[in-house]
């Protein structure tokens, strides 16, 4: 039986936790959303109002990569005392360290790199500003349409990665791979249409209506949000192109200044929007957070997935590229998908199975998991990154 190399089989754990824990991240989130918390025993549904704070989930989602910095303090905690005595390696440990690429080149070049501290640290506030704006679109998105339809829109994140890692990484891409993420437009356009023109029932209303202009509302807030979620994944490539930084600190980092512009916002957000949007109630939303049991300790196990998938996220970013995460990202969409129909959230729709194959067979042929019967093995070794680190 071949040696599986080092480097493989930490990329295939990264990967595993990565979609395990995003998997458990949105199942959390929509059964989050579909909690009653006003009205609940009115024989109507239309009556009843559920948990839809997107403003408190985006300040959940910070509180668990913020708790990623007591994981980080304990590292630092081992080598600083117990620096001569063999300690018996975690599996975050292990995982650090052989989370690095197979490659000598890249090796000594990522030994080269500029530790980030003080000041340089405050670069992580740009990414972290585009995952609070992303992460609120999308959960106000998620309130308009249905959640198997979120999650495939979400797919289309590789499309402006992609495009962005040509612009701002100096990544070549070559006409097939243009053409594989036309494949993905495609398919996300197909997605979209199914949930405008074939809406399912919300678990909210008893009925569906023949046009949802909600949820071509909803649709449209998604399909932005990935504008930022995109932007998220490129600049963090490009800081750790430059410096050095484990995934856990730059989680942390994310965590931390993230809960403090969120918390920042909360009151602004509350004063503009909360009389027309009582989503961005502010007091509204503390009741219907901490005054249910179901809803509050669905939020610390959303914490703890959240704190997971970021770290395997920024992990897979560091050993491998920022489209490669985002198309991990966007396969998970069919574990979620296959729970939310177990469970009965979703119907099954041969409309919205069409557009997720052609999507999900766009994003395997632009990152290389399938190969075009026309591309040279060589060609594909040739889309490294073009910058330098100086």
């Amino acid at each position: 039986m071949p040696n599986i190399p080092k480097y493989a089989s930490t990329t295939l754990i990264l990967v595993v936790g990565m979609l395990l824990s995003g998997v458990c991240n949105t199942i959390l989130n929509k059964y989050q959303d579909m909690q009653c918390v006003e009205n609940c025993n009115d024989p109507d549904p239309k009556k009843r109002v559920y948990f839809e704070q997107p403003i408190w989930q985006t300040l959940n989602m910070f509180v668990g990569e913020f708790a990623v910095w007591t994981v980080y303090l304990y590292q630092l905690y081992e080598k600083k005392y117990y620096k001569g005595d063999p300690v018996p390696p975690s599996a975050v440990n292990q995982l650090d360290a052989g989370a690095v690429i197979d490659d000598v080149d890249e090796d000594i070049q990522k030994a080269e790199l500029t530790p980030l501290s003080g000041y340089k640290s405050f670069l992580f506030w740009i990414p972290t500003l585009c995952d609070l704006t992303a992460t609120t679109v999308m959960n106000v998105g998620l309130i308009l349409t249905s959640a198997s339809v979120y999650q495939m829109l979400r797919g289309a994140v590789v499309i402006f990665t992609g495009v962005f890692s040509f612009l701002f990484l100096n990544r070549r891409l070559r006409p097939y791979e243009w053409f594989s993420l036309v494949m993905v437009v495609f398919g996300v356009a197909i997605v979209g249409l199914s949930s405008v023109l074939f809406p399912q029932n919300s678990p909210h209303t008893q009925e569906a209506n023949e046009f949802d202009y909600s949820s071509l509302l909803g649709v449209a807030l998604v399909l932005g949000a990935q504008l930022f979620t995109a932007s998220q994944f490129v600049i963090e490539e490009k800081i750790m192109l430059h410096y050095k930084v484990t995934p856990l600190k730059a989680v942390g980092l994310e965590g931390t200044f993230g809960l403090v512009s969120i918390l920042a916002s909360m009151p602004i957000l509350h004063i503009v929007l909360s009389k027309k949007y009582p989503s961005f109630d502010m007091i509204q939303g503390y009741h219907d957070f901490f005054d249910h049991p179901a809803v509050w300790q669905t939020g610390i196990a959303i914490s703890l997935s959240i704190a997971f998938f970021n770290w395997f996220g920024l992990s897979i970013t560091s050993t491998v590229s920022a489209t490669a995460r985002s198309t991990i990202d966007a396969c998970r969409t069919l574990f979620i998908w296959m729970v939310s129909i177990y469970l009965g959230w979703e119907k099954f729709s041969w409309i919205q199975v069409v557009g997720f194959i052609v999507m999900v067979t766009g994003t395997f042929y632009f990152n290389g998991v399938l190969r075009w019967p026309f591309v040279k093995e060589g060609d594909e070794d040739e889309r490294r990154p073009l910058l330098s680190n100086e």
